[in-house]
Parts: structure tokens; C-alpha cells; sequence
């Protein structure tokens, strides 16, 4: 059969699943729902930045006054002129450790601050007052950003005090305070314009992701279930090469997983505020080579699953691994060591970080060369793999 047939059979066989995909008005709008719905749900659900905002504290101030004088009112009362203009906590009082535990354990407050009885004493002795800052400890992530939050508005206010006292007992202005007190400052910069925001990372990782779940899921699907129907017979019975069906349901899955691509990259830039630094041509090219990448993982389930259910379990098995460990939700530096040596095997972190380079830090090829290289190997072995298992599979 010459070239031109298959071409034109598989064309056809892709026509009949884009039409059959078409058809049903649900699957269309889902379409278009599901990246909107991920990308909404993800970008909004973890936090953006250290930030804290309108948060139930408890707090205790427990410093007895020293000659009629409190400084710990004065940490009260400067705590919650702080907490007016940023509006980051719900203050209550509260008496103590055991009250704060307390009401942490109700559920009542995510947190507390206890001023200790020898505040004022520590301080005119020359000494640092102490503040406890106690957390939700059965929210791990909330309660380290509760700490650092906290943390950094109490050295600020300990640092504004520190630039009064130098000005009314050593006579240094408050324009040379800062420098006394700290010598040295820290420049924050990155290396394109623009504020980071969470929408930025998980972008590239949820469109590859997507990608991937389209092929993974489509391609067994389309051929289990024609397997299932007996329509699979027919088309095996028609003068039709198993190259031409092979190619059609590639060619008709590869569609719907680069549409859904695409529409994540617009909404990313159109709803999400995601700016795109580097080549849009360079991010449609990944996109192709992901979903390239990806291919033969399809074929290859479904050239040993007899039945669409074992289809469907092969493909969750091997999914939300990738999907967890890949970088696509949280930064693979943050994981153990193993883990992340597990995540350098899985192809979707490849095309994850690529991705993510070329929008978030506008990279251009070189830099993305290990990662293209990497797809790209590991499609074209999963379908020098794939493929005679396929037409072998068939052929039973």
C-alpha cells in the first residue's frame, strides 16, 4: 500500500474520531472547562506568596509593668496599628499558653502571640524581650508561613524601636539609624520584569500535564473501546493498513491534546495575567514535542490492554505519579533527594521545566537543549517499542 493511501486512510480514521468527539456537546465544553477549571482551582487553592490575611490570633500579653511603665501595652498597642493597615490578623485575647493551646484545638484561632510577664524587666535590663509565637501545627504549610509572616512584622517593629531609642539617647538622626543598625542591605531582583506569581509556575506544568492526560487518556480509550464494540474488527477487515489506523487515532488524539494546549495558553495570558518572556513559536514547538513524547506511552498501554477498564487503570497507574512528582504543582527542589531522583526519570518534568523556562524566565534553545533531547529520545523509543507491539496486538 504506497504512502499516499496511508495518508489518506489515516486522515479519514482522524476525521471519524474528531467528528465522533464533536458530536458530543458535553465533551466540548469540557474542552475548554477543564484547563479552566485546573487552572483555577490550583492558582487560587495554594498560596502565592509569604502572605497572611485576616487570620484568627489569639494574644496574651502577659508583661507585668516595671516603675508604671508597660512595654508590652506598647508592643500591643503598635501590633495592631500594624495589623490596621495590613489587615493580615483577627486579633482576640487570650490569658495564656494553655488558652491559646486551647482554642487552637477548638479550632477557634489558627494561632497565638504571648507577650511574657518579664517583657518590660528584659528590656530595661538591656536584655531582648522575648515573644513567643505559637502556630496550627496540624497545617504544616500555613503555619510555617505564619511564622515567617509574623516573624519578620515583629523584627521590624523591634527594628523601629531600636532607631527611636538610638536617636533619643545617643542623638543619631533617624535617617542614619537604618544604617547603624544594619550596615548592610539586600537587593531583591530577578532576572526578567515583572512580580513572580503562582499562576506563572503552575502554567507550564498543568499545560504539559494536560497534554499528557489527553494522550493518555484518549488514545486507549479510542482504540479499547472500539476493541470493546467490535468496530476496531471492521476497520481491520477494510483494505485499510494497521499503519494508516495507527496514525488516524494518533493523529486525532495529538488534536485534542494540542487544542487543549493552546487553550491554556490563552487563558494563562488572557484570565490568569501569565506574561510569556520568551518565543511564543518556541512554546507551540514544546507543545508539539510533548505531546510527541507522549505518544507512544499511549500506544504502548493499549497495545496490552485487552479491555478499556485495564486500559483505564494502567493509564491512573502511571499518571498521577508524574503528575505529583514532576514538578507541575510544587518545586522538585523542595522534595527529598530520592524523590527527586525519582522525578529526573519521568518525561512530563522535562516537559515542565522547558516550558516553564522558556515563559517564566524567557530562555531560548540552549538552554532547553537537555530537555528537548530528553523528549524527544524517550518518544522516539516508547514508539520504535510501541508501535510493533500494536500492530502484533492486532493481529489477534
Amino acid at each position: 500500500m504506497g504512502l499516499r493511501r496511508v495518508v489518506r486512510h489515516s486522515a479519514w480514521i482522524c476525521w471519524k474520531d474528531l467528528l465522533e468527539f464533536s458530536r458530543s456537546k458535553l465533551r466540548m465544553v469540557m474542552l475548554v472547562l477543564m484547563p479552566l477549571f485546573m487552572m483555577m482551582m490550583v492558582g487560587f487553592i495554594f498560596p502565592t506568596g509569604d502572605s497572611i490575611s485576616q487570620q484568627p490570633i489569639a494574644l496574651a500579653n502577659q508583661d507585668l509593668a516595671v516603675n508604671g511603665t508597660s512595654l508590652g501595652d506598647s508592643f500591643v498597642a503598635q501590633l495592631e496599628a500594624v495589623n490596621e493597615q495590613t489587615g493580615m490578623m483577627d486579633l482576640s485575647d487570650a490569658v495564656g499558653f494553655d488558652d491559646i493551646k486551647s482554642k487552637i484545638q477548638d479550632g477557634e484561632v489558627m494561632g497565638g502571640i504571648i507577650v511574657p510577664s518579664t517583657f518590660t524587666s528584659d528590656i530595661l535590663a538591656g536584655r531582648q524581650g522575648n515573644i513567643t509565637v505559637l502556630t496550627d501545627q496540624s497545617n504544616p504549610q500555613m503555619s510555617a508561613t505564619m511564622q515567617s509572616v509574623l516573624t519578620q512584622v515583629i523584627e521590624q517593629m523591634g527594628f523601629l524601636m531600636a532607631e527611636q531609642n538610638l536617636n533619643q539617647t545617643y542623638g543619631v538622626s533617624l535617617e542614619q539609624a537604618p544604617a547603624v543598625l544594619k550596615p548592610y542591605n539586600v537587593e531583591l531582583k530577578g532576572i526578567v520584569p515583572g512580580d513572580p506569581n503562582y499562576f506563572e509556575f503552575v502554567a507550564p506544568g498543568i499545560m504539559a500535564m494536560v497534554v499528557m492526560m489527553s494522550l493518555m487518556t484518549g488514545l486507549p480509550h479510542a482504540i479499547s473501546y472500539e476493541k470493546d464494540m467490535g468496530t476496531l474488527d471492521g476497520m481491520l477487515a477494510a483494505p485499510t493498513s494497521r499503519w494508516a489506523i495507527i496514525l488516524g487515532k494518533v493523529m486525532a488524539q495529538s488534536s485534542t491534546g494540542l487544542i487543549q494546549g493552546f487553550i491554556i495558553l490563552l487563558l494563562s495570558v488572557l484570565l490568569f495575567g501569565v506574561s510569556i518572556q520568551g518565543s511564543i513559536l518556541l512554546v507551540l514547538l514544546l507543545i508539539i514535542l510533548t505531546v510527541f513524547s507522549f505518544v507512544g506511552l499511549g500506544i504502548l498501554i493499549t497495545s496490552f490492554a485487552d479491555k478499556e477498564e485495564t486500559a483505564t487503570m494502567v493509564m491512573m497507574t502511571l499518571m498521577f505519579p508524574m503528575m505529583f512528582l514532576s514538578g507541575v504543582f510544587f518545586p522538585i527542589q523542595q522534595m527529598p533527594s530520592f524523590m527527586q531522583t525519582l522525578a529526573s526519570f519521568l518525561p512530563l518534568t522535562y516537559a515542565a521545566d522547558a516550558l516553564r523556562k522558556v515563559m517564566v524566565l524567557g530562555a531560548g534553545t540552549e538552554a532547553i537543549l537537555t530537555d528537548v533531547l530528553v523528549l524527544a529520545v524517550f518518544g522516539s523509543v516508547l514508539l520504535a517499542v510501541a508501535v510493533p507491539m500494536f500492530k502484533k496486538a492486532m493481529s489477534r
